[in-house]
């Protein structure tokens, strides 16, 4: 075997040949210069597809050690590798608009092969340049009350939604995701990082029922590729929108779900590749890896890629070295409550742990901050006054502590609002509601407006109005069966 690792190696002297396989951590030995980092090698192999490494380290002169995008099983040791000469390289432009793709590129939906003159590019890129990068103080509106309320999304901005598990991350983001590109001129592209297959199943079905594929890509590196496809599956999305920002000069709108997944795959990886591990068993390269992601979500010459991830939260640690890394690159924090959810209030965003830097009088203007800080100010006295209500009862308060609690259970009422895409599970009709009608709502419930009314009236409703056509509805109802 080994006579004929020579043959191959003099017949093409820049090919080299697998000496080592340990899971997904192949090494490789060259008989010249090495690959440089990053590069990718392709094996060809008993399979019909050939195996598509990514060379991670350099071992000695001669030996590289390299991570594998697909399964190894099967790879035996004296297989031919021949380096490809760059990074992986993906298909972006106009051709790939509605199609789903794996993280090399290659098309997972069944549909027809991609044309050969469609472009491609290197999942490796740069960030741009500081003095190129333009900051866009837009409000991204989404139609969802108490983001658009309490924490806005900048266009050309970093959004990401934290939360534990069951707690509706993957639901609010495809929410956005319909409410979003149905009124939105621009492109979408969403990352699926450790996927479910039913979640891609259901996404890809949602978007056609939906009429929204035409202008969307879908990248997946699902639960059950190997760490180096998952790890790599956010590069790919990214590269594929930068295309369309810096080319074709086109909003980008960036949808990851859930880059937890990709901090997860780079510790395997890590792990994979004999490193010592950090804090709490993450990689020692997690800044890195991370800031090598985010700092390439930009806007650049007008054009910009927006981008909105879920990230789980560790059994509900909000201090995992994970989530404080990555929270630290976004302009927009929307944090899920597993106490809210376990009260039935969807979305189940905390209004007070949640922030946002467009939050700001000179941003959204007077009248959108002070409406924010007055709902803040009501709901953070309701919950100084929970212990309180719990062991005493509502009737111990002040007159003025109980005005603030009917107000405040109102104002988390109204703030509940029925999802499009959850349309078949509760029987109600999805809602989207204009930030104006937020902003009245809001300011007619602290103003008193709803004091008499029945709080039921308030909950998954749109606008005001239709919490006051619920309750004059209810109202009638008691009235007759009296």
């Amino acid at each position: 075997m080994y006579g004929a690792i020579a043959d191959q190696t003099q017949t093409n002297p820049g090919d080299g040949h697998v000496i080592s396989v340990r899971g997904a951590v192949v090494d490789v030995r060259f008989g010249g210069t090495l690959p440089p980092i990053n590069d990718a090698l392709s094996v060809r192999w008993d399979n019909a597809a050939p195996l598509i490494l990514e060379v991670q380290s350099h071992l000695d002169p001669c030996t590289l050690r390299a991570v594998g995008f697909q399964s190894t099983a099967g790879l035996a040791r004296g297989v031919r590798v021949t380096p490809t000469g760059g990074p992986v390289r993906v298909p972006v432009g106009p051709a790939v608009l509605g199609r789903l793709l794996d993280m090399v590129g290659d098309l997972r939906d069944d549909g027809p092969p991609l044309p050969v003159d469609t472009p491609r590019r290197s999942i490796h890129a740069a960030p741009p340049a500081l003095r190129d990068q333009t900051r866009t103080t837009s409000v991204f509106e989404t139609g969802i009350k108490i983001i658009d309320l309490l924490t806005p999304m900048a266009q050309g901005g970093k959004a990401a939604m934290f939360g534990g598990a069951g707690v509706g991350k993957t639901v609010l983001v495809m929410e956005l995701i319909r409410a979003m590109v149905e009124g939105y001129d621009g492109i979408s592209v969403f990352a699926g990082v450790g996927e479910r297959s039913r979640e891609g199943h259901e996404l890809l079905t949602e978007m056609q029922a939906s009429g929204v594929l035409d202008r969307t890509v879908l990248v997946y590196g699902q639960m059950n590729e190997p760490p180096g496809a998952r790890w790599r599956v956010p590069m790919t999305a990214l590269t594929i929108s930068e295309y369309f920002r810096d080319t074709r000069h086109q909003n980008v709108l960036l949808l990851m779900d859930n880059v937890f997944r990709f901090v997860q795959a780079g510790a395997e990886v890590s792990s994979l590749l004999g490193r010592l591990p950090s804090r709490v068993g993450y990689q020692p390269t997690l800044a890195t890896e991370v800031a090598a992601l985010q700092e390439r979500i930009a806007s650049v010459a007008g054009s910009s890629v927006t981008a909105i991830q879920a990230v789980y939260v560790p059994a509900d640690d909000f201090t995992d070295p994970a989530v404080t890394t990555i929270s630290s690159h976004m302009d927009c924090v929307i944090v899920l409550s597993r106490s809210q959810a376990a009260e039935g209030f969807y979305p189940a965003i905390d209004p007070l742990a949640s922030s946002s830097m467009l939050l700001d009088p000179q941003v959204v203007g007077d009248d959108h901050y002070n409406t924010a800080e007055a709902v803040r100010r009501v709901l953070a006295r309701f919950r100084e006054l929970g212990d309180i209500i719990s062991l005493l009862g509502i009737e111990e308060l002040g007159q003025t502590d109980r005005l603030i609690v009917v107000r405040a259970r109102r104002l988390q009422r109204f703030l509940t609002q029925p999802f499009m895409v959850t349309e078949a599970f509760t029987g109600l009709p999805g809602a989207r509601v204009t930030l104006a009608d937020t902003l009245s709502g809001c300011r007619a419930i602290l103003d008193g407006a709803a004091d008499d009314w029945d709080e039921s009236a308030l909950y998954m409703v749109g606008t005001l109005a239709d919490a006051q056509a619920k309750n004059a509805k209810a109202a009638a109802t008691e009235k007759v069966s009296a």
